[in-house]
């Protein structure tokens, strides 16, 4: 039997209070969050976007202990899927690839290499597709594989997007269930989904199918629960003054308090791990809105995690996958369906939505401040020694 690797991809996090500034550096020196029209701006302009951001973001991660468990809880996960792999029988190794903070997906990579695996399935824990989560990684992937010829020998396959994933569905369900079944009323609470938001503009100008995806797996979660609850779909995280996917979280829960809702869980349906958005966003800030509002029991529905059925569904998503016609980098970019999963190549202001990204009009903002600084000498650049 052939060696198989599976490669879990995600975004990563700070695990310290140190590191926030050089992860938030390494996400705006990405040209896929801020699109510039000369390469030589990247590195100065996330030089003084994350030292402008890093103290907000830190006091955020400090609420949260310190740090983000993102990559305590991926590695928990691809430890129980490697396990569930080899106990139907095949030999198989689970890598970790984060796309901006460790362990890198070039790292995994070249780990994938040197332990000669021949079969690999290239995993997303993100279970709805976006041009700025799945789409990002598969484009560095795809990059690494145009520049290394000996990957060729790698008979790879990608998976899109499984929200739909009846493993998947039922794992949700029951902590939903569980979680309603706390309430002496479990019928009346409402159940209440919050979804990391994306801008308006990748949905209707570049094609990203993150919003109908989100609103599919809603519908699907609730069906599969089986019980009569009422319920809602909100975006998360928004940045900036450009229009994102509504209702607003915040938003939402206002409105629903002034309907009378006083019982509600909250489920992170975007996340399948905690991490800032959820044990800092939803349980800190959100909670506050929530109960200032008037609902009086705000639950929140814990992350997937190392959940059984969700690990059991993975393992036999990957099996399918390697056992099915291959997907390909250039399937995902020119799907048949003319969905254009990436931005357009054209240069533009503006950013590919993620975690705590600026909108374009800080871009603006920030080229204007570096050109400032690159003429007269003296600016925060200069002061902290980056220019």
């Amino acid at each position: 039997m052939s060696r198989v690797g599976v490669l879990l991809l995600n975004l990563g996090g700070p695990e310290r209070l140190e590191d926030v500034r050089p992860f938030l550096f390494n996400l705006f020196s990405d040209p896929e969050i801020i699109r510039l029209p000369f390469r030589w701006m990247q590195t100065p302009l996330a030089a003084m976007i994350s030292t402008m951001r890093a103290s907000k973001s830190q006091n955020n991660y400090r609420e949260i202990g310190g740090g983000s468990p993102l990559r305590r809880i991926t590695e928990e996960q691809a430890i129980a899927l490697e396990k569930q792999l080899q106990k139907q029988g095949y030999d198989a190794r689970v890598y970790i690839g984060m796309r901006y903070w460790n362990p890198y997906t070039e790292e995994a990579i070249a780990q994938i290499k040197r332990d000669g695996i021949e079969q690999l399935a290239v995993l997303p824990l993100y279970p709805q597709f976006s041009i700025s989560t799945s789409g990002s990684s598969f484009r560095l992937l795809e990059k690494l594989w145009h520049e290394d010829a000996t990957l060729d020998k790698i008979d790879y396959t990608l998976i899109p997007s499984w929200y739909h994933r009846d493993g998947y569905l039922q794992a949700m369900a029951q902590l939903i269930g569980q979680e309603l079944d706390k309430f002496p009323n479990p019928d009346n609470v409402h159940v209440f989904f919050s979804a990391h938001g994306v801008p308006v503009s990748y949905v209707e100008e570049a094609g990203d199918p993150y919003q109908k995806e989100i609103e599919d797996c809603a519908a699907r979660i609730m069906q599969t629960l089986n019980r009569p609850n009422d319920y809602t779909l909100a975006y998360q995280s928004r940045v900036g003054p450009v229009d994102w996917l509504q209702p607003y979280t915040e938003d939402a829960l206002v409105d629903l308090a002034k309907k009378g809702v006083r019982d509600m869980v909250v489920v992170p349906i975007s996340f399948v791990s905690e991490h800032i958005e959820t044990l800092q966003e939803i349980d800190i800030e959100y909670r506050e809105v929530a109960e200032s509002a008037g609902i009086e029991n705000f639950h929140r529905v814990p992350a997937l995690n190392t959940h059984p059925t969700f690990i059991q569904d993975l393992a036999d998503l990957t099996v399918e996958s390697l056992n099915s016609p291959r997907i390909h980098f250039e399937q995902v970019r020119q799907p048949q369906k003319k969905v254009k999963m990436y931005p357009q190549e054209r240069w533009e202001w503006g950013l590919t939505p993620t975690a705590e990204v600026w909108n374009g009009r800080l871009a603006m903002l920030g080229i204007l401040m570096l050109t400032i600084e690159l003429l007269s000498g003296n600016g925060p650049l200069h002061f902290v020694g980056l220019l």
